[in-house]
């Protein structure tokens, strides 16, 4: 069975919703396909503990304000929450249990444009698509030596939902990002934890002269600018956004940080001063990569995966976008509050690329 629509949106999270928003504003009617049951993204998925790094005020979609405190951070459970009740209450044709297999482009004149093939073997037709399933799917596992031959327990963050199985092992936690320090700081009651780093952490101040950082980012217009990104990043990772707590917890030792280690052996762990230590658990908060193979055979991905864009533009296919991609246009882009600008940024492009007949704005069988 085909159906067509004149914007298809592969994703129902964040990213997805957002364009999805920002689309019926510009007059499309999109179909969004989550791959989930559920139109929440990768939220539920994530560890029990996380919160919001930025105050509810500034993490809420485009008309819907995050019921709650306004300066509060919000939980995982509460950003769920958030975006199940904004799926239902949006304008949009919204198919879960979708998981797209496969894109392909089609060339025949009256319908040039793409056809995105399901894992359930649907067929949708479009001339607009917006990649929007960010990375969870894809966590990133660097090249660490010896990390093949390791013969402790490799986790990933995105395996990682709370401490207590943890209780009395000897962890080691890889990474500098926000989730690297929350998860160790956590994972310290309860085990013996070492957070290891390839530089110092970078502590940023949550709050300065009683405001959150990320609105003054927001203020000075750094939030939305890609030429801040080695202003803001100092090109050795995300800046650790704190209040106090983390950075204490690291000077005290619970978690001890360390430089990254040598190499791997068996179930040891070689420090760069050359001693050994067995480690029971190695845990990657490695971050993520765009999990989008679905346009592997389309060619719009480069050799590692990652989509070829300007600005979440396709520079390989008119009429293909993205949206959710970390630093897609600035550093607010793989987030609530960051989504809905670039979504606007990116269809507003590829409507110039693609002209849609009006008889093409409502979805048909």
């Amino acid at each position: 069975m085909l159906t067509t629509a004149p914007l298809v949106i592969i994703g129902g999270g964040q990213a997805g919703l957002a364009t999805a928003h920002t689309a019926r504003s510009l007059g499309l009617a999109p179909i969004v396909l989550e791959a989930a049951k559920q139109p929440a993204g990768s939220w539920p998925h994530y560890y029990d503990s996380l919160t919001l790094f930025s105050p509810a005020r500034r993490s809420a979609l485009p008309g819907a304000e995050f019921p709650g405190d306004p300066d509060g951070y919000p939980t995982r459970d509460e950003v769920v929450a958030y975006l199940t009740d904004y799926a239902a209450h949006l304008d949009a044709d919204i198919r879960t249990g979708h998981r797209v297999k496969e894109v392909v482009a089609v060339e025949d004149g009256a319908r040039a444009g793409f056809e995105l093939v399901t894992a359930g073997g649907e067929v949708f037709a479009t001339p607009l698509v917006v990649s929007a399933t960010g990375g969870f799917s894809r966590p990133h596992r660097p090249d660490l030596p010896g990390l093949d031959g390791f013969t402790g327990t490799v986790l990933h963050s995105s395996d990682y939902r709370r401490p207590e199985p943890f209780a009395g092992r000897r962890v080691v936690v890889v990474g500098g990002g926000n989730s690297a320090v929350q998860i160790a700081i956590e994972l310290a009651a309860v085990a013996d934890v070492t957070l290891a780093t390839r530089h110092p952490l970078r502590f940023v101040a949550q709050r300065v002269l009683g405001v959150d950082m990320h609105i003054w980012l927001q203020r000075t217009g750094l939030d939305a600018a890609g030429w801040a990104r080695p202003l803001l990043t100092g090109g050795k990772g995300t800046p650790v956004f704190d209040t106090g707590t983390y950075r204490g917890a690291i000077a005290a030792g619970d978690p001890d940080r360390r430089p990254m280690f040598t190499r791997l052996d068996g179930d040891e762990v070689v420090w760069s001063d050359g001693t050994r230590e067995h480690v029971d658990v190695l845990l990657l908060a490695t971050g993520y990569r765009p999990g989008a193979d679905y346009l592997a055979g389309l060619g719009a991905l480069d050799e590692d995966g990652q989509p070829r864009h300007r600005a979440g533009v396709s520079t390989t296919h008119p009429g293909l976008g993205y949206v959710g991609l970390e630093w897609q246009r600035s550093f607010a882009s793989a987030t609530l509050r960051g989504v809905a600008a670039d979504a606007r940024h990116v269809l507003t492009r590829l409507r110039k690329q693609i002209r849609i007949a009006g008889s093409a704005l409502t979805p048909s069988r």
